[in-house]
């Protein structure tokens, strides 16, 4: 494997992929429970290195339809006001491509060209709903990289751009992110309600009655923060 393939990258993940367990059928390949499709997996299945809670700027928004799980998915829009939530794990540059490219609905196998998106914070490879590449910053002097959809977060939150996620895709995210310890579940339950597509559908006490996996044990410990790349014009 080429040594730009083995750099590390933070992948921050905000959707399902906050889960560990499914991050694994990216990682290693294979078909989740209850999904229609069998990912085929990276070059390098090897787990993150690390994974810690992360905060970014921006929000997290539920649009489109899952065919996976029903309901609104969800997109990340770093230039909207206000903090988005997720797990950040420690991939290489090769895991990270091969994940985007599953993600994209392409064949994982190559590495993605990341010269733009960490020059200037974004990259569209196509139209697609996951096919626009965002660097938020940095954490630990590493690149902070995601992917989401091309349009900003639809405004207002009325125009009927916006979709409220399932049950089932909310259960994934608030097992993800009370998982990564630096939330407690009432706390993660009120952030999901909150966020724009979810807002006015679900409440903070519907999003807990779903029964997500308990939080690691003892206090929640402090987030990660995205930084702000100072090479960055």
């Amino acid at each position: 494997m080429p040594e730009s393939s083995r750099s590390r990258v933070w992948y921050a993940a905000y959707g399902s992929n906050t889960h560990a367990e499914r991050l694994g059928y990216y990682l290693a390949g294979g078909r989740p429970p209850g999904a229609a499709r069998t990912f085929p997996g990276c070059r390098d299945p090897s787990p993150p290195e690390r994974s810690v809670a992360l905060l970014m700027p921006g929000r997290v928004y539920f649009a489109t339809e899952s065919p996976v799980w029903g309901g609104g998915r969800a997109f990340y829009d770093p230039s909207a006001d206000g903090t988005a939530r997720g797990v950040a794990h420690l991939l290489t540059v090769g895991q990270f491509s091969d994940i985007a490219a599953q993600e994209m609905d392409r064949p994982p196998g190559t590495d993605l060209d990341l010269a733009e998106v960490l020059a200037t914070g974004r990259r569209s490879f196509g139209p697609g709903r996951y096919e626009t590449l965002v660097s938020p910053g940095l954490l630990d002097g590493l690149p902070v990289l995601t992917f989401t959809a091309p349009w900003p977060m639809p405004v207002p939150a009325d125009s009927g751009e916006l979709r409220p996620p399932s049950a089932a895709y909310l259960r994934q995210l608030a097992a993800g992110l009370n998982l990564a310890g630096a939330w407690s579940p009432a706390d993660t339950a009120a952030y999901l309600a909150g966020c724009p597509g979810a807002a006015g559908h679900w409440t903070p006490e519907a999003v807990t009655a779903l029964s997500a996996p308990t939080a690691p044990t003892g206090p929640p410990g402090p987030p990660s923060r995205c930084r702000p790349d100072p090479r960055r014009s």
